[in-house]
């Protein structure tokens, strides 16, 4: 929501460069022999290797205990293990313009931070939420978006009574860690089942 507050490696890596330096050197075209031939896309493979380079030394480590695991015969840490890479690993490829759309609107213009963001040509006016409930979630260890910068938005809705909002921070997750294993089914999740079921 406000990529200003507690900016991450990959805040620094967005608004260090001007819009034509990632249209020149992230985004491709669709190669012959596959679908979409042409269109222009950020890869997939680019985004994963900038992820995965944010915590190489991590990765390896984990892999490395992976194979203990294997020569141990602990099948569940080793499954665990592969469940995890498993999605890790499956990125898309996006639009360019929608990647684009995102450097430009959220990490170099801040727009809905600064209430200057359209759709549809219509200015979006946080101060309209005032019945909707906003529950914001963020991870503790989350080195892709700063803490700080989802819970924005309940400040951004000015008009939202106060037990309406509500912030919630997990211990010790990262950003994938948020939406997916075992601390988001534990705690997450049912967090924001209650917080549906209370304010639905």
């Amino acid at each position: 929501v406000d990529a200003r507050i507690s900016p991450t490696e990959v805040n620094d890596y967005a608004s260090d460069k001007d819009l034509e330096w990632f249209e020149k050197n992230v985004i491709c075209k669709v190669p012959n022999d596959f679908p979409g031939v042409g269109q222009e896309v950020y890869p997939g493979f680019i985004q994963l290797s900038g992820f995965l380079s944010m915590n190489m030394d991590s990765h390896i480590n984990k892999h490395f205990k992976f194979f203990d695991d294997l020569v141990k015969g602990d099948g569940d840490s080793a499954e665990d293990h592969r469940q995890f890479y498993n999605e890790y690993l499956a990125v898309m490829d996006m639009p360019a313009n929608y990647y684009l759309d995102t450097i430009r609107k959220v990490f170099l213009e801040y727009k809905l931070a600064k209430g200057t963001m359209e759709y549809r040509g219509k200015l979006i006016d946080m101060n309209a939420i005032t019945k909707t409930a906003v529950l914001t979630v963020e991870g503790e260890k989350d080195d892709i978006t700063g803490r700080g910068q989802t819970s924005a938005a309940l400040d951004l809705c000015g008009k939202l009574v106060q037990n309406k909002k509500q912030h919630y921070e997990q211990k010790d997750v990262g950003h994938y860690g948020i939406f997916n294993g075992r601390n988001f089914r534990d705690s997450i999740a049912p967090l924001v089942k209650g917080f549906i079921k209370k304010h639905g």
